[in-house]
């Protein structure tokens, strides 16, 4: 983030209006800083935030085999990424009021680290109410890791390198799942396969959040940007959370991720190939390294290209790469979706560009948030954001999990994938002037506080 010689851009701090704004007694601001040893920080969150997401990664891709043996109807997976994501919506900002009181790196350790036993626990399900009920329990502690690991981003990276971190962030993320999907592909021919993916997916997040106990250092809150709390001021109460619904970006964020179908289709990709394709599991499974792979490009080069592009042209750069990115997603899963492929490699190739385009939004979306929060109050923001994209992850995947039942993946997707993605895609037009106007009142209270 630049200090006072750039002209000031919209920002949202204290108040939100024409007026002026004003920063809380609490914090001190002296200017963007560099955090010692923060890339080894971001390695460590990656692979701590990988882990919290592989137990979704197991449920979906190992679906086939894990509603073999009950007869469980496609609807079924529907209900269990409902039920990890409303679950998420709802402690996530729970987790944020904890971390204020006990710091955040113990949070982490337990909740995003520890709880993994409950991950491993749920390969013991015996039926299906077992194995919703200790997916809801993992899911419970891994609400933790979105609001808080984002916040911490922010207090690691300033706003020049905040487009690039984040790439590396969920790129990590990505590049692990590109590895693990197809080994869990081949456990579905295996007896109970899917049992041992829960296992290793909750040793595994234990093992993160051991590393993360050991290694990880919390920088303060708002490190990046110079700001210097007198008391903690990482807190989330009521009256922030109705000082942050008064931005009007983030208000038009909310909106937009509760129509982000992209992450549905993660949900449901493999099982499309299996029942609408005829593809084996073990076959579709192999589509999953070429999109992680893409996903992990589009992220790293992506979030590099974002920063230059925003510095080419300040305000809107990132902004109007996440529209294009989004719009560009929907065209591809037209033609992903909606064309019977013969080939499974044809399928890899879309899948691929998916996640390219996909792999640019994490770049732009978190930094933008960022630019129109406080630092003090930005994991309450992504606790929020976060809220609001998995609320709309779980009424997404129950709706194209019904229809899938009725009608096909195939026209589901075409409706609750295709259409809301270009539909969600215009309705970003509506954030430019409220970003502006925000974001250059946040940037100009940092650099003219006390």
């Amino acid at each position: 983030m630049s200090q006072s010689t750039q002209s000031p851009e919209p920002v949202f701090a204290k108040a939100v209006g024409p007026i002026g704004v004003t920063v809380p007694e609490a914090v001190n601001y002296i200017g963007p800083q560099r955090v010692a040893n923060r890339w080894r920080q971001l390695a460590l969150l990656s692979g701590l935030i990988s882990m919290d997401n592989s137990e979704g990664a197991v449920a979906s891709t190992l679906f086939p085999a894990v509603r073999a043996a009950p007869g469980l109807p496609l609807s079924a997976l529907g209900v269990m990424v409902a039920v990890h994501k409303i679950i998420q919506m709802i402690f996530g900002p729970v987790w944020v009021l904890v971390a204020a009181r006990v710091g955040r790196k113990k949070v982490l350790v337990v909740c995003c680290g520890l709880w993994g036993v409950w991950s491993a626990a749920a390969g013991l399900s015996q039926n299906f109410v077992q194995l919703l009920a200790l997916y809801g329990v993992a899911a419970l502690g891994f609400a933790a890791g979105g609001p808080l690991i984002n916040g911490i981003l922010a207090d690691l990276f300033d706003d020049n390198t905040r487009g690039r971190a984040a790439g590396l962030l969920y790129g990590g993320f990505a590049l692990l799942a590109a590895v693990i999907g197809p080994l869990l592909g081949q456990l579905s021919r295996i007896p109970d396969g899917w049992r041992y993916g829960f296992f290793a997916s909750g040793g595994l997040t234990v093992v993160f959040g051991l590393l993360v106990w050991r290694y990880f250092d919390d920088p303060r809150v708002g490190a990046a940007d110079g700001a210097h709390p007198t008391t903690d001021s990482a807190g989330l109460s009521w009256s922030q959370i109705r000082e942050l619904l008064g931005s009007n970006t983030l208000q038009l964020i909310i909106g937009q991720r509760l129509m982000a179908s992209q992450l549905a289709l993660t949900s449901f990709g493999v099982v499309f190939l299996v029942d609408d394709r005829d593809f084996s599991n073990a076959v579709a499974a192999t589509i999953l390294p070429f999109a992680m792979v893409s996903y992990v490009l589009g992220t790293v080069v992506g979030g590099i290209a974002v920063d230059r592009i925003q510095q080419r042209i300040p305000g809107i750069g990132r902004l109007a790469v996440w529209q294009a990115s989004t719009l560009g997603w929907g065209l591809a899963a037209a033609l992903c979706t909606q064309v019977a492929w013969s080939s499974i490699w044809i399928y890899a190739i879309w899948f691929s560009v998916l996640g390219l385009l996909q792999g640019f939004i994490p770049g732009c979306n978190r930094p933008v948030l960022m630019s129109v929060t406080r630092p003090d109050l930005r994991s309450g923001a992504f606790a929020l954001m976060i809220g609001a994209e998995s609320a709309g992850w779980a009424v997404i995947t129950l709706l194209i999990g019904y229809l899938g039942d009725r009608i096909g993946l195939q026209a589901a997707f075409l409706y609750l994938v295709v259409l809301l993605t270009v539909v969600n895609g215009l309705f970003m037009s509506a954030m430019y002037r409220p970003f502006l106007r925000e974001s250059a009142m946040v940037r100009a209270t940092l650099a003219s506080a006390p």
